[in-house]
């Protein structure tokens, strides 16, 4: 198992774009709203949220490893 360690910001910018994805695809598939504000607002969210995964994904898994040197 990797290790990944991340800052407070940077764990929140990859939690807020998992929770825009899963917001706007819950909005798509509820009825709570009148259809055409549910469809805007769900597929805005879930656009956004897809877009800002990319950078996400490149923060988590971008990241070489730490080396720690046991003394």
């Amino acid at each position: 198992m990797r290790k990944v360690e991340l800052t407070l910001p940077e764990f929140l910018f990859v939690v807020g774009t998992r929770a825009m994805l899963g917001t706007g695809i819950g909005l798509l598939v509820s009825e709570r709203l009148r259809r055409r504000r549910r469809r805007n607002i769900g597929l805005t969210l879930l656009a956004a949220g897809a877009v800002a995964t990319i950078p996400s994904a490149l923060l988590v898994f971008g990241r070489k490893p730490a080396v720690r040197i046991a003394a």
